[in-house]
């Protein structure tokens, strides 16, 4: 059954058990016994008590004094009274909170029942309501006054209970404890005020009644005292656990960037020891020329230097460092870092995955800022990843600094989905995410901090469809000396008659000059391609009887040119070198229709032993168009 109908049901049977037992005291009511004092007490318990009233922590509800007023009346004038006035207050109480009228009735009504049934019970268990303020039983009024007050406080909190479940589709008994467990002290304090006054108005007068009035609002301003202390100390405890949370999650999603780039480094690692491993492997087996090993040993050293790089930029990453004095920082050269150390997660991923992103840097402030590097790093990182997955179909990251004033300004743009202004005004609220399970909204919020602890703003434009940009300006305080960018090396491919031609397509040069070596000290003919477009330039324009690449390519992936290649010509062979090794699925190999799968790092007897493949196959392709020109 829908939840809405069933909690109209429960109050809607509420309201006709209140109405019932209203009806059931109008026709019993004692018309003769009630008086103006009586008077006297209905209005003070309808128009005044209910003046007084004290708000239910973490609910929108309340609590009056008027239970102490009720408990009077029904000592003094029995219970059909006691219910009148019982439901009346709890129609008036409900008006100041603009309650819809079957609220108003159902507040009514559950006065007017919890009101019935303590009355009841104490006229069950003890005799007549209006003889125990006279009777000499000191203990049996006591009980009776207990009696009185459990009742009123299970039957009301209980019924308000259920409500409230129903509403906020919740446990009736988990419902009951949170918001109504803590009130039985106001029903206990009011039952006992209530004796206590009937006592002394059975030994005097009624005027006593005065007297206890200030007892009752002492009561009142207490435990109003009360629930502010205890409103005070959940709020503390809760910031507390607020903030010890988001230290606790902001730390799982670093450790969840820290998994993604570690993904990235192991083919990092593998382009790094393909590199050490195979190039040992030659200078074993070198001439003495001493400049062949000298060349060997200085690929061998840079790649160790290389490797050493990436390790360093993770350590730099992860290392935690907030308790440490700022110190000067080269932006550009923190900028040119954090395009290292994401690089496996917008280059060598995306590619692995048919997503080709751009990498733009636009470097050029000179600037040195005070801060923490670490911090910083982390911030950058944090924003590259998010423009990275709001790319999910590719797109152009555009990492940029120059100076502006007495600021130096760092930007992270993308190309990707962008945000709509309601998103956009929430970025960087903790626990705010976009991501669902991915994410867990901390990475921005926690970066917000940061930039402020460095005395930096951070501001974020977007525009769906169009991307995003991050802008983070801090202040500037000196220069820096640019960089000097070394030129990469260009390699010429040898010819030679009556060998293997193979076409070599990675965008290491070190991988790329390393297998260029291999295969011509095995008597091949190579060419070399740094991405994939170009490579398929290069087999379009001669004939190759193999292709090697790399999966990782910018602008075209390994798997795309290797199905490029195929549609070329369906026998030429095909061997994917990668340092992602076993995350290749199967699918990837079928769809490209690869000769093998090679991953690094790979040995020097591997690939001469795939020159000896590539060179059966050509041999047994060239019978087979022998015999086929032979019998045409």
């Amino acid at each position: 059954m829908d939840k809405k109908r069933v909690l109209s049901y429960y109050i809607w049977l509420v309201v006709v058990a209140g109405a019932a037992a209203i009806a059931y005291c109008a026709l019993r009511v004692p018309v003769a016994r009630l008086d103006l004092k009586f008077a006297a007490l209905a209005l003070l318990t309808i128009f005044f008590s209910a003046r007084f009233a004290i708000s239910i922590p973490n609910y929108s509800g309340h609590l009056t004094i008027s239970d102490t007023f009720i408990f009077l009346i029904m000592l003094f004038y029995g219970r059909e009274a006691a219910v009148f006035v019982a439901a009346a207050e709890g129609v008036y109480t409900s008006f100041p909170y603009r309650q819809r009228p079957r609220a108003i009735a159902f507040n009514g009504a559950v006065m007017g029942i919890s009101t019935f049934l303590s009355a009841t019970a104490v006229l069950l268990l003890f005799g007549e309501v209006t003889e125990l303020p006279r009777t000499d039983n000191l203990r049996a009024f006591l009980a009776a006054v207990c009696v009185m007050a459990i009742v009123q406080y299970v039957s009301n909190s209980g019924l308000a209970a259920i409500f409230t479940a129903l509403r906020r589709d919740q446990g009736v008994g988990h419902t009951w404890s949170r918001y109504y467990l803590w009130s039985s002290i106001t029903y206990f304090a009011g039952a006992s005020a209530a004796g206590l006054v009937a006592r002394l108005v059975e030994q005097y007068t009624f005027y006593y009644v005065l007297l206890a009035t200030p007892i009752i609002f002492v009561i009142y301003l207490t435990y109003k005292t009360y629930l502010k202390n205890v409103e005070t100390s959940a709020a503390q405890a809760e910031q507390a656990e607020r903030e010890r949370m988001r230290e606790h999650y902001a730390q799982i999603e670093k450790l969840s960037a820290l998994g993604e780039l570690a993904s990235g480094v192991a083919h990092n690692f593998n382009n790094t020891l393909t590199g050490i491993l195979a190039r040992a492997q030659l200078l074993l087996e070198a001439s003495d020329d001493p400049q062949e090993v000298r060349r060997g040993l200085e690929i061998i050293i840079q790649t160790a230097e290389d490797g050493a790089k990436t390790v360093k930029r993770i350590q730099d990453f992860a290392r935690q460092r907030r308790d440490q004095d700022f110190v000067p920082i080269d932006v550009d050269q923190l900028m040119l870092e954090v395009a290292e150390i994401t690089r496996p997660r917008w280059k060598d991923r995306a590619e692995a995955e048919n997503v080709h992103i751009k990498l733009v840097r636009q470097i050029g402030s000179n600037a040195l800022i005070m801060g923490d590097a670490g911090e910083l790093r982390e911030v950058l990182v944090n924003m590259v990843f998010n423009a990275v997955d709001a790319m999910p179909s590719g797109g152009t990251l555009t990492l940029s600094t120059n100076e502006a004033g007495e600021e130096v300004e760092i930007r992270v743009s993308d190309t990707g989905t962008g945000m709509t202004e309601e998103v956009r005004a929430k970025v960087f609220d903790p626990f705010f995410t976009t991501k669902g399970k991915a994410g867990m909204g901390l990475g921005l919020s926690v970066s917000y901090g940061i930039i402020r602890r460095h005395e930096g703003v951070v501001e974020v434009e977007s525009e769906v469809g169009r991307g995003t940009t991050f802008r983070v300006r801090l202040p500037k305080v000196g220069e820096a000396a640019l960089p000097a960018q070394a030129a990469a090396p260009q390699a010429q491919p040898s010819r030679r008659d009556e060998s293997l031609r193979i076409l070599v397509v990675d965008d290491e040069d070190y991988v790329r000059e390393l297998l260029a070596d291999i295969l011509e000290r095995e008597g091949c003919e190579v060419a070399l391609a740094a991405e994939g477009r170009e490579a398929l330039r290069l087999y379009e324009s001669g004939e190759f009887d193999a292709v090697f690449t790399d999966v990782g390519l910018p602008g075209m992936s390994g798997w795309e040119l290797a199905r490029a290649v195929r549609e070329r010509d369906s026998e030429v062979a095909l061997a994917v070198i990668t340092g992602w090794g076993d995350e290749v699925s199967h699918e990837e190999r079928a769809a490209a229709q690869a000769n093998w799968i090679i991953p690094k790092p790979f040995t020097v007897e591997r690939i001469t032993d795939l020159v000896r493949e590539v060179s059966q196959r050509k041999s047994g392709r060239d019978r087979l168009y022998a015999v086929r020109d032979a019998s045409g």
